[in-house]
């Protein structure tokens, strides 16, 4: 009988100063539903140290590992470090370019970047400014290539961002904010290596599923509005089960969850 493990993600919570109460109401029963909550950026609305005690508040009483990546927001108040730790004393491993194992299954985690899609993709060239805001993609790209790499002995792996790395999750946003909402370039990886699933928050008004180009794998868009607006009477989180296939060889457990 092929094991299964049930992943929870949900991101774009936005734990501000009036959220006390209303995320832990939101994830209410994610410890029976799932094996694994994923938090898929912008954690908090203005990246402040109280907003991220509030949150780490709000999921003290959850009982399974809880992984995550910070987004757009959480670096508002250039306290993005401070409220990383903040997080991880509440037990939320924020990976950036990390890895991390659960029942044979690997995650990899990045915060991920804008600047457009296929064809559309922003170039390295022109004035300084431009390279420097293109490098920042190209630089998460590496981050999930390599934490990808580390993962190599483990055929079951799951990748969560918080920008999305293909068009059809963003689907539903205005046209003209797409190149701000993800980049093919963070689908490179993902053809390169085989994934399970890929989790993203970020277009509130996308698209829930979509999938990558090169090998069809499942994308699904957790963004916190987005599933509150399409689904009101369903849970917070999008809980999806996934096949684990064992690794033929025991993997170095402690060499992985970084």
């Amino acid at each position: 009988m092929v094991e299964r493990l049930r992943i929870a993600a949900i991101g774009d919570l936005h734990c501000g100063k009036e959220s006390s109460g209303v995320i832990a109401r939101a994830l209410a029963g994610v410890s029976e539903a799932a094996d694994v909550l994923l938090l898929c950026g912008d954690l908090t609305d203005y990246g402040t140290l109280e907003e991220a005690k509030i949150l780490a508040r709000e999921v003290a009483g959850i009982r399974i590992p809880i992984l995550g990546v910070l987004g757009n927001h959480d670096f508002e108040s250039d306290k993005a470090e401070e409220v990383t730790s903040i997080l991880a004393d509440a037990g939320v491993r924020i990976l950036d370019g990390g890895t991390f194992m659960h029942r044979d299954v690997g995650f990899a985690g990045i915060k991920g970047f804008c600047g457009g899609f296929g064809r559309g993709t922003l170039g390295h060239w022109g004035e300084p400014v431009l390279k420097r805001f293109v490098q920042e993609a190209i630089d998460e790209e590496l981050k999930l290539e390599t934490a990808l790499a580390r993962l190599h002995m483990v055929p079951t792996r799951v990748v969560l961002m918080h920008y999305s790395p293909v068009r059809a999750t963003v689907i539903g946003e205005p046209e003209e904010i797409h190149a701000f909402l993800g980049c093919s370039r963070l689908e490179e990886p993902l053809a390169r290596n085989a994934v399970a699933a890929v989790f993203h928050g970020h277009a509130h008004r996308g698209t829930p599923e979509g999938k990558t180009h090169a090998r069809g794998t499942p994308v699904y868009n957790v963004a916190w509005p987005l599933t509150r607006r399409l689904a009101p009477e369903r849970p917070a989180y999008r809980v999806i089960e996934i096949d684990v296939v064992p690794p033929e060889e025991d993997v170095p457990v402690a060499s992985l969850a970084h």
